[in-house]
């Protein structure tokens, strides 16, 4: 990697063509693009989950359409191995040896299409991958190539032939988000675009790794003070002690909610986190990995959601952020 940093200009001019690339195809939806960004840089993964047809798998070949890295992508289903994600070894009779064949997993930016189609034994060949970088296969560890990121698309666990992530699996992805269907003007947009050619196929990369790795040093560079690091532990630990919630948020969780907000911070072109950071990122880092607990309902939200809510009211806000 050049040793050469980035200037707050360039990470702005940057992170600027990136989204500006990505939303050129996926219409209305720049909340999303801003969350796929995110995880990007603050070296996290994102599941998106939502019904079909709404752009899950759009948005991912979009980020990784914008960005000039090694990309593979894998079609879970049913009959897919573990196998097939890390790769095998193979006999070679010349050598007499066992030659390591790599699975789809190895590249920069992996797109797991409709992970929950797969079984849990199969979900679970990503768990070292996402978290340490790595696989390893009979004994043998090959590290993954950097940047390293896997945007995950799944479908609602009540639709047909689906199967729920292991809570282990979803702790390992930094965030959350769902799509959502497109407003009228957008979808109208839509229907006149795409019936005259591929918006993917007009993409141009405006990134190659190298600015990546770049852009994630320069995020890490971003300033948390001691009273803003305290008030992200104080949420994760009123997660665990919720008597709403059967399963609070993790140390990782933690940790990945600082990281995320400083990515934020960065693209808010500020050098600093502020408690807001950290409460705008909330729900999509905390959610997925929190459960209710049995028999608690809220008329008209997601008790998850709910219970998340009423912890950011009651844990005290630090009044500095910049010490």
């Amino acid at each position: 990697m050049d040793d050469t940093r980035y200037t707050a200009e360039q990470f702005a001019a940057r992170t600027s063509a990136i989204m500006s690339s990505i939303t050129g195809v996926i219409d209305g939806k720049a909340d999303a693009v801003r969350s796929a960004l995110v995880c990007l840089l603050a070296e996290g993964h994102l599941l998106i989950e939502d019904v079909p047809g709404v752009g899950k798998t759009m948005l991912a070949r979009a980020l990784a359409a914008s960005v000039d890295a090694s990309v593979r992508r894998i079609q879970f289903t049913p009959d897919l191995l573990p196998g097939d994600v890390t790769g095998v070894s193979v006999y070679n009779p010349v050598d007499r040896e066992f030659d390591f064949k790599p699975g789809a997993v190895f590249a920069q930016i992996v797109l797991a299409d409709e992970i929950n189609r797969s079984s849990p034994k199969t979900q679970s060949a990503l768990l070292e991958a996402m978290e340490e970088g790595q696989v390893t296969v009979d004994g043998r560890t090959h590290a993954l190539p950097d940047p390293f990121l896997v945007v995950a698309t799944q479908n609602p666990f009540e639709m047909e032939g689906t199967y729920a992530l292991p809570e282990a699996q979803r702790d390992r992805f930094m965030m959350r988000i769902s799509m959502g269907y497109p407003d009228a003007a957008a979808e109208a947009l839509m229907l006149r675009q795409r019936d005259v050619k591929n918006p993917l196929a007009s993409i141009v990369p405006v990134a190659d790794a190298n600015d990546i790795s770049q852009m994630i040093a320069f995020a890490r560079s971003v300033h948390v003070s001691p009273a803003v690091e305290e008030y992200a532990v104080a949420l994760a630990h009123a997660t665990r002690s919720d008597p709403s919630l059967h399963l609070g948020a993790s140390p990782r969780a933690t940790l990945q909610l600082v990281r995320a907000a400083k990515v934020w911070a960065a693209l808010e072109e500020r050098d600093f986190v502020i408690p807001d950071d950290l409460t705008t990122l909330l729900v999509p880092v905390f959610a997925h990995r929190l459960l209710p607990a049995r028999g608690v309902h809220r008329a008209g939200a997601q008790p998850v959601e709910a219970a998340l809510e009423q912890i950011m009211e009651r844990v005290r806000v630090p009044l500095t952020a910049r010490s």
